[in-house]
């Protein structure tokens, strides 16, 4: 998957990771990137398009996908953190909500746009997904689920030509982070290397140093080993 002349949707596209997720497909030559936003935004290059995109809201997604009848990379970036103890299930709800139900339904929508092309799926997620904080309860909850989703997707989509990817993020310098005194990548150099995760192939992407470390322990363990071993009751 080159990025060059190729047609990106990213969702959360205003800030941290999705803004800078934007300006690194434009740096790679990308013809198109649709920018999913729950606000009205612009952007100064025309190969940019500005979508108005909740990735909640099911009329919207419908709309979107009517809309865009050619794309290669699907990117769910947009995402939601808060601090919980999982006392309040309305708090996991709307976790679920954005951080799990956003990108399947986004996925199912624009998937026949993507088996056309034989595109890509990126689903941006977490190193909570593999080991929670307990702080941001139903952050790490959503997101293990997320991966979970993933992997099957991959398993079932394998067959379709649609890869699908999970990046499993540390701390990146973005408004998450912002009150953590602890070592952050910047969003620029996570984009960069998201990409070119993308590009390689690579199933999981580790874009930061934090999470690079966890790289060879998952692509050599036994879970991986498992899932490989799994996808093949879909695929055979």
């Amino acid at each position: 998957m080159n990025i060059t002349n190729k047609v990106v949707l990213i969702t959360g596209a205003n800030r941290g990771i999705g803004l800078a997720l934007v300006e690194e497909a434009l740096r790679r030559g990308a013809k198109k990137v649709y920018a999913g936003t729950r606000v009205a935004m612009s952007h100064p290059d025309d190969r940019v398009v500005p979508l108005v995109l909740d990735v909640t809201n099911i009329r919207q997604i419908g709309s979107a996908a009517i809309k865009i009848d050619e794309l290669d990379v699907l990117i769910n970036n947009a995402g939601i953190a808060s601090y919980d103890d999982l006392s309040d299930s309305g708090v996991l709800d709307k976790h679920l909500a954005v951080n799990l139900f956003g990108p399947y339904h986004m996925s199912r929508a624009f998937l026949p746009a993507l088996k056309k092309s034989h595109g890509a799926i990126v689903n941006n997620l977490s190193i909570l997904a593999l080991a929670p904080f307990a702080p941001i309860a139903s952050y790490s909850v959503s997101k293990a689920a997320a991966f979970s989703m993933t992997q099957s997707m991959r398993a079932y989509l394998a067959g379709e030509n649609v890869s699908v990817h999970a990046v499993l993020t540390g701390p990146v310098d973005t408004d998450m982070n912002r009150g953590l005194d602890i070592p952050k990548t910047s969003p620029e150099i996570a984009a960069r290397n998201i990409f070119d995760g993308l590009e390689a192939g690579l199933e999981e992407i580790f874009p930061d140093p934090m999470s690079a470390q966890m790289a060879d322990s998952w692509n050599n363990g036994a879970p991986k080993a498992m899932e490989r071993q799994n996808a093949m009751a879909v695929q055979n």
